[in-house]
């Protein structure tokens, strides 16, 4: 949890990426994050967080990750972004380009 704060409160944008490995749809987003890294970079970092493994983050009452998967932008700490289910490529970078 601490590395996590440490990450998310940095002055460039992370997309975190709430999964599961038995998720069907978190499988599917898996190559879309690879094209949204290729596309922007180093503007943005994208964390994976599979939720079996760290229920805290999951349950956090600022998170409430609900299902999977979720996305979530943060900068400096705030939750700019909150999207569940998979994601089109076009609508992270639209989501994120906004912030970087």
């Amino acid at each position: 949890m601490e590395s996590f704060n440490k990450i998310i409160n940095g002055e460039k944008p992370v997309l975190v990426d709430f999964f599961a490995t038995w998720c069907g749809p978190c499988k599917m987003m898996s190559p879309i994050l690879k094209e949204v890294k290729q596309n922007l970079g180093e503007r943005v970092t994208i964390l994976k967080v599979d939720v079996d493994k760290n229920q805290e983050l999951m349950a956090h009452p600022d998170y409430q990750v609900r299902g999977v998967p979720t996305l979530m932008l943060f900068q400096k700490g705030e939750i700019l972004w909150k999207q569940s289910g998979v994601v089109s490529k076009d609508e992270i970078i639209s989501q994120v380009s906004s912030y970087i």
